[in-house]
């Protein structure tokens, strides 16, 4: 277990993770990666054992969301490789008839129980703690923002009757002013 370990860079699996129609999903193509397996094996074995992947666990992309998706790719590709032309690893090869499966937490699990190599059952469990973390994440950012949405409106009421304080301040005295100067009486003949 060890081993594996130190073959995933840090974050590398959080990297992986995307957000597709409101779900965290890894594709298929970083999935196989992973568990050391070809995307086009792993994707057979979830042909096979299709009554095992329930939308929820894992679905086909449409064509905008691969098209969208790969633009993503090669984006950070090049970003993180910095190469002088776009690269998209397994994307890059795949057969354009077939769109990529994007694989919920759930279904990372279940890829990893189908494949039954030593590999993807290690590596199963680092998938499943990257989602954790990032569950986590998502969940004390949520947190902090209703924290900091409670606040604003604790200290807005606090601060309008400051506010209101020194508007009053700001505003000129309205006494009445004395002219200043001669004034000859006017009216008088």
């Amino acid at each position: 277990m060890k081993n594996s370990k130190a073959l995933i860079p840090e974050g590398q699996i959080e990297q992986s993770i995307l957000i597709i129609r409101g779900q965290k999903v890894i594709m298929d193509s970083d999935l196989a990666r992973l568990y050391g397996v070809a995307t086009k094996a792993l994707n057979q074995a979830v042909k096979r054992n299709v009554e095992r992947f329930p939308d929820d666990f894992a679905f086909r992309l449409s064509s905008e969301e691969a098209a969208d998706f790969l633009k993503i790719r090669k984006v950070t590709t090049i970003k993180k490789e910095n190469r002088s032309h776009p690269v998209t690893g397994s994307q890059k090869h795949r057969d354009p008839r077939y769109l990529p499966y994007a694989f919920t937490e759930h279904g990372a699990l279940m890829a990893a129980n189908i494949l039954r190599s030593q590999r993807a059952v290690e590596m199963s469990v680092f998938v499943v703690r990257a989602f954790v973390r990032l569950r986590q994440l998502l969940a004390s950012n949520a947190e902090l923002a209703r924290k900091l949405n409670a606040l604003e409106k604790r200290y807005d009421a606090q601060f309008k009757v400051v506010f209101d304080a020194i508007r009053q301040l700001m505003e000129p005295p309205k006494t009445k002013r004395r002219r200043i100067g001669f004034h000859g009486e006017t009216g008088k003949a």
